[in-house]
């Protein structure tokens, strides 16, 4: 057996185990790096460390520290009550409130699982109070979620441009971010016209009594495959209730209306934050990292008791996650194994066939596994297949692999999915548990195609 082969059965061996036990794949996949490439590669300790993807670092570190300044000084949870509270006598909008809500969450940098956190209990508790479907609700708050996943400002964003970026090939931020936006939001319509959205329509202008906004603290930790996700949950939270717990490890801490002050200053200046961040970043296109930690500094010297909760929180699971895998594709690279699949994809008799393959594989590994592993490590491996001269666009692919790899997240067997079948109430969970399974199934089969078709076949 080949070297190259042994890493790549390597690196499906760290997919496998940490789906089937809750151990961080960036844990196994920097070990990995150390026994591939010291064994394999002929690699010194330092030529590894020098594959490690510092720039990626700071800007996971900066971008979920910023995130968790915001929920804790209460922005995030003012801009939902805002939120909700324009739904009343508009039940047809609550769906849709919860999917926007989502996706702004990721667009300004939260992890998807965080996002998925925070609302998802908000959501079905709307859905079982107004006899909304919970199944359309709790698609459209994973869907929203991953419609502002991939912004030029975002975790699954920062990932795929730095390493399109560093292949070296046509870069169109804005092209993924339309993609995964206009695809999730397409099926978040037909998901609402077919799970109960035209009743809710007619029911529009009813009275509905006044509602409690929940403030969000805890989630409640998801079992099974890739319960290791459930920390990246866990790290935009202010705290962690006691597993199995029962009262004291309750999903929503119900506030009154009103009870919360809204607007303060200091909330005010964090929205003006985020939005310098945007400003700065894309139009000025200065260092996410380094712009986001310098806003959440200055945030910090406001109130510098809120920072030290707020570094503890950052999403440091997913960080380990994403560094790791970077560096054990760096050492795939330096070893000629990145080559190795490009070529052997590019030898497939169609390249259309090979883009669809590659596809079909994000997004099957992407449904048991997490996404930001899919992401950092498939794309790579595409990178030779695109340089070859196949004539497959590179923007039109890296976005139909962007979006097939993570618009699977609703799978009962991701953290998304999982997230929305525990806070499920009123409801059979066994019966849910199916129809979240039957969707993402059927997601993970159609999707590729469809994205295939849309990005790759019919602009070439």
């Amino acid at each position: 057996m080949t070297p190259h082969l042994i890493s790549i059965y390597a690196l499906a061996a760290m997919f496998v185990i940490a789906t089937i036990w809750p151990i961080n794949m960036g844990v196994l996949a920097f070990v990995g790096a150390f026994l591939v490439g010291t064994l394999l590669a002929g690699q010194t300790t330092n030529e590894i460390i020098a594959g490690f993807p510092g720039g990626l670092f700071l800007t996971l570190v900066g971008i979920t520290w910023l995130f968790a300044l915001a929920q804790n000084n209460g922005t995030i949870d003012w801009l939902v009550r805002m939120a909700v509270r324009a739904v009343r006598g508009r039940i047809a909008a609550i769906p849709w409130i919860m999917f926007v809500i989502s996706a702004l969450l990721t667009a300004v940098g939260a992890v998807s699982p965080g996002a998925v956190a925070i609302v998802a209990p908000i959501a079905l508790g709307f859905a079982f109070r107004y006899q909304i479907s919970p199944l359309l609700m709790g698609l459209m708050v994973v869907h929203g979620a991953q419609a502002g996943g991939f912004s030029p400002i975002s975790i699954y964003g920062g990932i795929t441009n730095r390493v399109v970026e560093k292949a070296g090939l046509p870069l169109s931020p804005m092209t993924t971010f339309a993609a995964s936006f206009g695809v999730n939001a397409a099926v978040a319509l037909l998901l609402f016209m077919v799970l109960g959205g035209r009743a809710l329509m007619k029911a529009q202008t009813a009275t509905v009594a006044p509602v409690k906004v929940p403030h969000v603290q805890i989630t409640k930790p998801a079992t099974g495959p890739q319960i290791f996700g459930d920390s990246e949950a866990e790290a935009l939270s202010r705290r962690i209730g006691e597993e199995g717990g029962g009262e004291s490890n309750r999903l929503v801490a119900e506030v009154e209306e009103g009870n919360q002050p809204d607007g303060t200053l200091y909330q005010i200046v964090t929205l003006v934050g985020l939005a310098l961040l945007a400003i700065l970043v894309l139009a000025f296109k200065l260092d996410i990292g380094f712009v986001s930690l310098t806003i959440g500094l200055g945030l910090s010297l406001w109130n510098p008791t809120m920072q030290k909760r707020a570094m503890a929180q950052v999403a440091w699971p997913e960080i380990m996650l994403i560094t790791g895998v970077s560096t054990y594709v760096a050492v795939l690279e330096h070893m000629g194994t990145i080559d190795f699949v490009g070529s052997s994809v590019a030898g497939l008799a169609s390249p259309l066939l090979a883009a669809l393959v590659l596809c079909f594989v994000g997004a099957v590994v992407s449904a048991f596994a997490s996404s930001t592993a899919v992401l950092g490590s498939l794309i790579p491996l595409a990178v030779p297949f695109l340089q070859s001269g196949t004539g497959v666009g590179a923007i039109g692919f890296i976005a139909a692999m962007a979006v097939a790899s993570t618009i699977v997240d609703v799978s009962p067997f991701s953290t998304n999915g999982a997230l929305v079948l525990a806070n499920a109430s009123g409801t059979d969970r066994q019966a849910f548990f199916k129809k979240l399974l039957n969707y993402g199934a059927l997601v993970t089969v159609v999707a590729p195609v469809v994205l295939w078709l849309l990005f790759i076949v019919l602009p070439g």
